[in-house]
């Protein structure tokens, strides 16, 4: 059984990074109210990460993308994410601060922040999305790819206990803690994206293979 995927899945998804965040978005929350939203974030990005792997290589087709140019820029997607981890950032793209404030004034107004923005795009954003998409091609039958959606399952259950315990995680690791973990999550993250971006040059250009 090959882990690489879920390895890759857990460095850019990285639930304790995101923390912070679910920790200002869910201020003021009932105790309740933050359970259920622990449950609804971490479903939304088990049903994000099935949904790519079932359906992302059909709207490639129907977009009439090749899988070769696909890897190339979601390679580069994922180094992008990785530099950002290294300088100790979360690998999705976060909100500014007044997109923060925005999300805050939806939550007072009764919206949900755990599909918006806690699991789309802080959690399961487009590294995550088209990661996803480059391991489904990669699946050659029905139990691989069904392997690859249990993931899903795995980095659901991870996300659900990060934020269940988001307060005593943020203590014992603290800001220190939470930036080494991220940047080794990061230097993981480059690798792997290398390898991906050279698997799909090497389709687009056959001569680079030797």
């Amino acid at each position: 059984m090959d882990f690489k995927p879920l390895i890759t899945l857990l460095a850019i998804v990285n639930p304790p990074a995101i923390i912070p965040f679910f920790i200002y978005y869910t201020h003021g929350m009932t105790g309740e109210q933050r359970r259920h939203t622990v449950v609804v974030s971490a479903v939304t990005a088990f049903l994000v990460i099935a949904a790519c792997a079932l359906f992302g290589i059909r709207i490639l087709e129907f977009f009439g993308i090749s899988l070769a140019s696909f890897q190339v820029g979601g390679g580069m997607l994922l180094l992008t994410s990785s530099l950002n981890m290294l300088n100790a950032k979360p690998a999705e793209a976060k909100p500014s601060s007044n997109e923060l404030e925005a999300g805050a004034e939806k939550a007072a107004m009764g919206d949900s922040v755990a599909v918006v923005p806690l699991t789309i795009p802080l959690l399961t954003g487009p590294a995550t999305m088209s990661t996803v998409v480059i391991y489904a091609e990669r699946a050659r039958n029905a139990f691989e790819l069904s392997i690859l959606v249990g993931y899903g399952v795995v980095i659901a259950l991870v996300t659900a206990v990060c934020f269940a315990l988001a307060e005593p995680i943020a203590r014992i690791l603290g800001k220190t803690g939470i930036n080494v973990l991220t940047r080794l999550m990061g230097l993981i993250l480059a690798a792997l994206a290398v390898e991906v971006m050279a698997e799909g040059l090497g389709k687009l250009f056959p001569t680079l293979r030797g």
